[in-house]
């Protein structure tokens, strides 16, 4: 077991806190994440869900995070929010942070985007094996798309990075993702694509590579006698008779929302009956165009006179009942993604555990376990009148819904289940040490 080392002056109390208790004999994991709650994202809630499974599995989970993710009422989670910036400059915080804990495993979330595409933290596997040679190093990529973009930053930190090449050993260190493929001692991929992209831009890195969906994240309410839905629909104003189309997640240009807008305005024209609701707003990610995009849509839907049929119930708190009980208020779902659907979308796995109905897109390369008319309804993005078509469809036959319910609620058990997620985590951080032994020449 490695020995806490030094503390530095701006976590005192890390050295007390982050030591382990050595008579319980239980897996200790430090969790690197910008995003966490309070934070509205999604890479925050799938942090935070992550690791309250973890910690209910008997793992002690600490978070290292940014200033202002203080996280929720948890306070099973030890959560450190010292992060400012994330960049060279915040280096040596990291390294005495890392130092200062005793740890079984660390654990990186990454997306280049939660970073503000910074390639610091893609240097972190060769830091940690630096200073613990023999403590495993597990990232999961909440995106392979979205990595660092080391021309955004300075000339100084253009440098930087070249001087940290040259530290690492140049040889299999990537443009956007560092030594994260070379010196992880496991990657997590999320859908079959992200896999099939991060072994084409590192191609040893295809044995350590292991695919494990994200499960839920959301805390689901029971619907047991249809309470949940009624609930749910009560808080919305609306009565048992609403057709309710729901989208679930933040918005930003890439999730196609003017599709679901112009496709729902038809069907508005057929049925007085039917609602569209959004759950969800905007993202405190710096994503690009994000902040005009909602606003954008907000104009359109009014555009398209759909005012009074549409909810916008804003962000909400994952860890509380408020969002499940939307969804369980829901009769149908859309997710018309430009790029498509795959099984990194952690929306569609909070939908299909509700049980609901889901019309996706299909994107270049989508995973083998979408079947069209089985478990969801698969449509082209962009196209408004094929996904109102859909809609129509759903919304006039019982048996298709039916269908459609049953095959969502066998995919979430089958590819979303918190317990097999978190087992196969466990698993890669406990066995993680012989592929350290496999890869310490590039150490």
């Amino acid at each position: 077991m490695v020995k806490a080392r030094g503390v530095g002056p701006s976590h005192g109390l890390t050295k007390n806190r982050c030591r382990s208790n050595q008579r319980l004999h239980r897996m200790k994991v430090l969790v690197i994440s910008a995003a966490y709650p309070p934070m509205h994202a999604g890479e925050a809630t799938n942090t935070y869900h992550l690791c309250q499974r973890l910690v209910d599995r008997g793992v002690e989970v600490h978070v290292l995070t940014s200033v202002g993710n203080r996280g929720t009422n948890n306070g099973r989670i030890h959560v450190y929010p010292i992060m400012r910036e994330w960049g060279w400059a915040e280096l040596l915080r990291v390294r005495s942070f890392i130092r200062s804990c005793e740890v079984d495993a660390f654990f990186l979330m990454y997306i280049g985007l939660m970073y503000k595409f910074h390639p610091m933290v893609t240097f972190l596997p060769t830091l940690c094996k630096r200073l613990f040679r023999d403590i495993p190093f597990v990232t999961r990529y909440e995106s392979a798309f979205v990595g660092a973009d080391p021309s955004k930053t300075s000339i100084p930190a253009r440098v930087f990075r070249k001087l940290m090449v040259r530290w690492a050993g140049p040889a299999g260190v990537a443009y956007s993702s560092g030594t994260l493929l070379r010196d992880s001692d496991a990657v997590i991929a999320l859908c079959e694509r992200h896999r099939a992209m991060l072994t084409e831009e590192w191609p040893a890195a295809e044995q350590k590579v292991v695919l494990i969906p994200p499960p839920p994240n959301l805390l689901i309410a029971s619907n047991e006698g249809g309470g949940a839905r009624a609930r749910g629909r009560q808080r919305l104003g609306l009565t048992g008779q609403e057709f309710v189309v729901t989208f679930f997640g933040y918005l930003y240009p890439i999730k196609g929302i003017e599709t679901l807008l112009r496709a729902f305005a038809i069907v508005a024209e057929k049925y007085s009956h039917a609602r569209l609701l959004f759950v969800g707003g905007k993202v405190d990610l710096a994503v690009e165009g994000a902040g005009s995009y909602f606003d954008e849509m907000q104009r359109l839907h009014r555009t398209l006179g759909l005012e009074s049929k549409t909810i916008w119930t804003g962000a909400f708190k994952s860890e509380e009942e408020e969002a499940s009980l939307y969804l369980h208020a829901s009769d149908v779902s859309v997710l018309p993604f430009l790029e498509g659907v795959q099984l990194n979308n952690s929306s569609f796995a909070s939908l299909i555990a509700h049980g609901l109905p889901v019309i996706v897109t299909r994107g270049p390369m989508m995973d083998g376990a979408f079947v069209h008319g089985e478990n969801v309804l698969t449509c082209a993005p962009r196209d408004h009148e094929g996904l109102a078509e859909l809609l129509l469809q759903v919304m006039n036959d019982g048996d298709l819904r039916t269908r459609l319910q049953t095959g969502a609620l066998k995919f979430a058990q089958e590819w979303f289940s918190w317990e097999s997620a978190v087992e196969k985590t466990i698993a890669l951080m406990r066995s993680s040490k012989e592929v350290v032994k496999a890869h310490k020449h590039y150490i």
